[in-house]
């Protein structure tokens, strides 16, 4: 493929904007999914909800170990979609016209890709927990990115 001549043509408010709105949905999209299906295996399927499983020491600590789990996949989506909302968040005039639409959140580079991977990272951390505790461990990938 021949290398483009000239400048990169740059995108528009309107058009960042829509971009921003649209890989927001996205994502709160996957996180609603992901928490839904995650919840609905977990209360239907497994056994680890049930008294008779819990008295063992073990399974205790299995039991607290997949809820503390939850909680943090619940921590990370909340404060990773809240920090891109809040980044793509744009401002308008008094007349209602776009002044700034916000970060690019699709930028290549930018911060969004980092926080974007830990959503997808989390999603896939949570619902493979569904076939093994041991992918829990897969959140240790985060040092990486």
């Amino acid at each position: 493929m021949a290398p483009q001549k000239g400048k990169q043509g740059t995108k528009g408010q309107k058009q960042i904007l829509d971009e921003n709105i649209a890989t927001l949905n996205f994502y709160r999209n996957m996180v609603f999914i992901a928490n839904g299906i995650y919840l609905i295996v977990m209360c239907v399927i497994s056994d680890s909800f049930s008294w008779q499983t819990i008295v063992s020491n073990q399974s205790l600590c299995l039991f607290i170990f997949v809820k503390v789990m939850g909680l943090f996949s619940a921590a990370a989506y909340i404060s990773s979609y809240q920090f891109m909302a809040y980044m793509a968040k744009p401002t308008y005039n008094d007349s209602g016209q776009i002044l700034d639409s916000g970060v690019d959140l699709n930028m290549e580079g930018g911060i969004a890709e980092h926080v974007k991977d830990l959503i997808i990272l989390t999603t896939g951390c949570q619902l493979l927990s569904l076939f093994s505790n041991y992918f829990w461990f897969l959140w240790l990938l985060v040092s990486v990115f």
